[in-house]
């Protein structure tokens, strides 16, 4: 009786914690409607700023963002999910591991501005690209490995030790078996960890301030070189450096909106890919 009853707690205060969630994110959604949505339209998503970006649009920043998130994805999910099949996989269990781990974790505990002052230490000075989309993307890429390392460690050993005999037992070297059966069967929970670093990576300022984040540019980047302008910035911008700040109120909230529809929106397919990775295995 005890742990029928513990279990029917559990599960009230999961589903509670559950609703209040999508209560909240739901108020946030209406609040940032109700301030934002004089300036939502057609116009405002697929026009550039102007006039001191108090009208116009914010296509901009919108493309800046994806070239961002694009970047940093290109050169985080192979180099994360590698270093998770080596922990997973290959490394052996002593010093040198469990130190290599202990960096890993603790690197996402570190301030993202650490991040940032690293990337422009590295990538801007040092490497000599300058502020650009390649040094704000290398950093972004960076902040968010930690996590893909982590997610995709956990998939391969969560895989059961019976595939991995299974494709010994018909002959399949070590490479083989880890590139044929055992990461496609961790695929989904892999895919999951990278859902979540696209959304921090989308959300986050500080790394690419000292990066590659631009004030304001009329045109698209159009190289690795070349500086963006990326949504979170340019909502700091505009709440906090603009010439008109409070004429821009409408503008900042409907930025806002923007940049959590567009997360939310890649998270989607992002789960939608997932799920029908699943489906696929079953």
């Amino acid at each position: 009786m005890s742990r029928k009853l513990v279990d029917r707690g559990a599960s009230i205060l999961l589903w509670t914690s559950a609703a209040l969630l999508v209560l909240g994110l739901l108020s946030i959604l209406a609040y940032l409607m109700a301030n934002g949505a004089e300036s939502m339209s057609w116009e405002f998503v697929t026009r550039p700023p102007r006039d001191n970006m108090t009208k116009g649009g914010i296509s901009t920043p919108i493309i800046g963002t994806l070239q961002l998130v694009i970047v940093s994805m290109v050169f985080a999910i192979p180099v994360g999910v590698a270093t998770g099949i080596f922990f997973a996989e290959y490394a052996t269990e002593g010093p040198f591991t469990t130190a290599l781990r202990l960096c890993v974790r603790c690197l996402a505990g570190v301030p993202s501005v650490v991040y940032g002052l690293f990337g422009l230490s590295l990538f801007v000075v040092f490497l000599n690209f300058g502020s650009s989309l390649l040094s704000a993307g290398l950093t972004l890429a960076c902040l968010s490995l930690p996590l893909i390392v982590t997610a995709s460690e956990t998939a391969l050993l969560a895989v059961p030790q019976d595939f991995r005999l299974a494709s010994y037992a018909l002959g399949a070297n070590k490479w083989q078996t880890v590139r044929k059966v055992v990461l496609p069967a961790a695929l989904p929970t892999i895919l999951t960890g990278a859902i979540l670093s696209v959304g921090r990576v989308a959300g986050e300022t500080a790394p690419i301030i000292f990066t590659g984040a631009a004030f304001f540019t009329p045109k698209v980047a159009t190289s690795l070189f070349d500086e963006v302008m990326a949504l979170p910035y340019h909502i700091m911008v505009l709440a906090t450096a603009g010439t008109h700040i409070e004429q821009t109120r409408p503008i900042q909230y409907g930025t806002v909106l923007v940049l959590i529809l567009l997360v939310m929106g890649v998270s989607s397919l992002g789960i939608i890919l997932r799920a029908r990775l699943r489906r696929n295995r079953r």
